[in-house]
């Protein structure tokens, strides 16, 4: 558990070394960086940027074009990309199961499936 936990913070804190440095990325709708954000639809204004700085670990996308993953580069609030609209789900599903827990923390998270890769590391059970 220690060792996860270790993994967590090391990804965590090479998220912000990587985000402090970023000189020109572009927010919102199509202003520059840091305007407020356009289009949400699951997260708000209050907790959209902690977790677009979490996914970055959470789905290893330092080597995968980073934020442009999901986001299309001069536009981040389109909605073309769909792996911007299966975030959005995901986000979701990862909301409604940890609603579900009576003590009101988060058991869990992107990373508790993904493991820092873009596709899920653990299988669904087979269908009967």
């Amino acid at each position: 558990m220690r060792k996860i936990l270790l993994m967590v913070a090391v990804a965590m804190l090479a998220a912000l070394v990587m985000f402090a440095q970023d000189k020109g990325g572009k927010g919102g709708a199509k202003g520059g960086k840091g305007g407020p954000p356009k289009n949400l639809k699951v997260l708000t204004p209050e907790n959209y940027m902690d977790n677009m700085r979490a996914f970055v670990p959470a789905l290893g996308l330092a080597d995968k074009g980073g934020c442009n993953f999901c986001h299309v580069a001069d536009d981040r609030s389109a909605d073309t990309k769909q792996e911007k609209v299966m975030a959005r789900m995901m986000i979701q599903m990862v909301g409604d199961i940890n609603s579900k827990f009576p003590d009101g923390k988060v058991h869990v998270t992107c990373f508790t499936c993904h493991r820092g890769s873009t596709e899920p590391s653990t299988a669904p059970p087979a269908a009967n």
